[in-house]
């Protein structure tokens, strides 16, 4: 491996640990959230909304994946047929 890799290689996996630590604070937060409001059915209609929610971002980086990976099937297909 070029030490330029290398070098940026080590950089972002650094600032992957330094940033999942920030990840994992949002969910006492939500967990907080969800239990100061409670109160009968407006409690269950915030818990709805922030499961919506969560369900949302998490679809995100899959749909993304998703894409590049069609992209590039379709790139290889295309590649051995011409």
């Amino acid at each position: 491996m070029e030490p330029i890799k290398r070098i940026c290689f080590v950089a972002l996996m650094a600032m992957l640990m330094v940033f999942a630590v920030d990840a994992r604070a949002q969910c006492p937060m939500c967990k907080t959230a969800l239990k100061s409001n409670i109160n009968g059915k407006k409690g269950v209609v915030v818990g709805n909304g922030i499961n919506k929610g969560i369900l949302f971002l998490l679809s995100t980086p899959y749909i993304l994946v998703g894409a590049a990976g069609f992209a590039w099937y379709r790139y290889r297909k295309n590649g051995k047929n011409a």
